[in-house]
């Protein structure tokens, strides 16, 4: 009986070790103001609203992956508001320097000051796919943002990933 467990053991420990490591990665995301972005009063309460919108965002500290930096993308979103924070989520696109691309999809909280300008928005994310020698890519994160005069988002961003 002990030999099986011993063999167990080991067993386990070299599926552990073949396993492709987890690498960590960050960086900061800055995101313009949605355009085009639609808002449609659900009708129920005041406040009460869903909201579909598309932003650009361009990699002020790139975020690299395997050597290679994150350049710009994008992102589509739907949240559903209900006075001054609203919850949702959305998929991001990013091209890297090489011209290969990451896409994710995110889930996020957002509040809004009173000027109706985002304050604060976070969330986490995972990896769902990517093109040339990203793709296969797996893993997973968080966002933390913060809103800025203009409407734009700054977004401090770290996860980790594995490459097949």
């Amino acid at each position: 009986m002990k030999s099986r467990s011993l063999l167990a053991f080991l067993a386990s420990i070299a599926v552990a070790s073949a396993a492709p490591a987890q690498t960590k990665t960050s960086g900061t995301l800055q995101c313009a103001k949605p355009d085009p972005m639609h808002v449609v009063e659900a009708g129920d309460r005041p406040g009460h609203a869903f909201v579909v919108g598309k932003v650009a965002c361009t990699w002020s500290k790139p975020m690299e992956i395997s050597g290679i930096q994150g350049k710009d993308g994008g992102s589509v979103f739907s949240d559903e508001k209900s006075g001054d924070k609203s919850s949702g989520g959305g998929v991001h696109w990013t091209e890297m320097a090489n011209g290969d691309k990451v896409f994710v999809r995110f889930h996020s909280k957002t509040t809004y000051d009173k000027d109706g300008k985002i304050a604060t928005s976070g969330g986490t994310w995972s990896y769902t796919g990517g093109t040339g020698k990203m793709k296969g890519i797996e893993g997973k994160g968080t966002h933390k943002g913060k809103g800025n005069p203009d409407g734009s988002v700054t977004y401090e961003v770290e996860g980790e990933y594995k490459l097949p």
